[in-house]
């Protein structure tokens, strides 16, 4: 089940640089932001359960569509580069097995607890 997840995963990943490619944007933006959203881990400082907020906040590819569609309805290219920046970032996280994160801490993933072999 882990391979046939990532396997899905590596393709979504595909189709945000698909998406990207669409865009009038230099491949340096993408390059360069696809770690941005990693900047979510910081509210782990205040406690494991602002962590999970604000890390899910920044992982949740429902969002990161609903940010790129806002983006195409609006005409405007920013707004569709930050969704498919979320987007690719979540799904290249998951491919690792990085998962949105319970409470109980970082470790704790809807994929299974990080650094354990999940079948």
């Amino acid at each position: 089940m882990r391979l046939l997840v990532r396997a899905e995963e590596l393709l979504m990943f595909c189709l945000g640089l698909y998406l990207f490619s669409l865009l009038d944007y230099s491949w340096w933006w993408f390059v360069g932001l696809i770690l941005a959203p990693d900047i979510g881990m910081l509210s782990y400082l205040m406690g494991n359960k602002v962590g999970a907020i604000g890390y899910n906040l920044f992982h949740h590819k429902g969002l990161a569509i609903a940010i790129y569609f806002l983006g195409i309805y609006l005409s405007l290219p920013l707004c569709q580069l930050i969704g498919i920046i979320l987007f690719s970032h979540a799904s290249m996280d998951r491919m690792f097995g990085y998962g949105l994160k319970y409470n109980k801490g970082f470790k704790y993933t809807h994929l299974g607890e990080i650094g354990k072999a999940n079948e």
